[in-house]
């Protein structure tokens, strides 16, 4: 088994190189943003974006969203004392959208059509690598085992896709491009030495 990986100043678990996954919302419904006991973690900075963001998703709300919306805002602090998105019923994440029996976001719903240019909180969109800040500064990635997304795994594995690869956008986004090419050639490196990282 493969030990803690670091790129740059970031620690991987292993199973983000090793593990295939790939969203499958035709088989899952994108029951991710209803399903859980708290919202999506998000930073202050997310949470400024969302609240210029709330002009374009408020219509299409549910009267509950925007209920919670009204008494405790976009976003409040778990039991861990994170910040997280509000929730409805303890449960459904209040950007979330129901078309053709799917759950679907309506923050990326307004980028995608270019009506914000704020995407989702970058939780979401790495999802399922969890980011964890230890108490040295240092910044963590897990792969997140969730019962939900075994058809995600499925998928994934028959596509022979790592999470990595899957998560390239994301990742991106969040470490930089340079960033994610030390990652590449990283994995590069483990399947020479006969890890099925590629």
């Amino acid at each position: 088994m493969l030990p803690i990986l670091q790129v740059g100043d970031v620690l991987l678990s292993p199973d983000i190189l090793t593990e295939r996954f790939c969203c499958d919302l035709d088989a899952c419904k994108g029951i991710c943003c209803v399903e859980g006991d708290a919202g999506a973690p998000v930073t202050l900075d997310e949470i400024e974006r969302i609240e210029d963001a709330m002009d374009e998703v408020w219509a299409g709300m549910s009267a509950s969203a925007q209920a919670v919306i009204d008494k405790q805002g976009v976003a409040y602090s778990d039991p861990d004392g994170e910040l997280v998105t509000s929730i409805v019923g303890g449960k459904d994440c209040v950007f979330t959208c129901h078309e053709d029996g799917c759950c679907l976001c309506l923050l990326e719903k307004a980028y995608r059509s270019g009506r914000s240019s704020f995407c989702k909180p970058i939780s979401c969109a790495l999802y399922p690598i969890r980011e964890k800040r230890l108490s040295n500064g240092t910044v963590a990635l897990n792969y997140h085992r969730w019962e939900v997304c075994r058809d995600a795994v499925k998928k994934g594995r028959e596509l022979d896709l790592p999470v990595y690869r899957f998560l390239k956008e994301p990742l991106i986004r969040r470490f930089g491009e340079e960033w994610y090419h030390e990652l590449e050639i990283m994995a590069e490196e483990l399947t020479k030495r006969g890890f099925n990282t590629i």
